[in-house]
């Protein structure tokens, strides 16, 4: 009877070593997430960051003509909080068209004043409806 628990015992100490020899994994991780996508009218805040369609982003998303970004390559200050219209998002159904990456923005569609932008979500640009951190 006292083969079995001698056999327990030493497996228990066997897996402790095992255990305690293992090399220790590093947890700092580096990922390059390289150069946000050249969309002209701003990208989607989700990987792949396709290109988002003209009015899909509000004006204040736009500093000087320029989309200030979202997700990893976001530049708006830490309290921004900007409207999108999220009937133009692919995952509530939207199939119309978008730019390609490296487009050129149609002069008769100004970032600075969205004709007829109906913005119907808060967003922070950093992946957060409602503003929400």
């Amino acid at each position: 009877m006292r083969r079995p628990t001698y056999l327990a015992v030493a497996a228990a100490a066997a897996a402790c070593f095992m255990a305690a020899a293992a090399p220790r994994a590093q947890a700092q991780i580096s990922i390059n997430i390289g150069v946000p996508p050249d969309c002209p009218y701003g990208y989607y805040d989700y990987a792949p960051y396709p290109c988002a369609p003209y009015g899909y982003y509000g004006p204040e998303w736009f500093l000087n003509g320029v989309f200030i970004g979202v997700g990893p390559w976001f530049h708006g200050p830490a309290n921004f909080r900007g409207h999108v219209n999220n009937h133009l998002d692919p995952r509530r159904g939207y199939r119309g068209s978008r730019p390609n990456p490296g487009a050129k923005r149609d002069p008769a569609k100004p970032v600075s004043k969205i004709a007829h932008f109906k913005g119907n979500e808060v967003r922070d640009g950093r992946g957060h409806v409602g503003g929400k951190r």
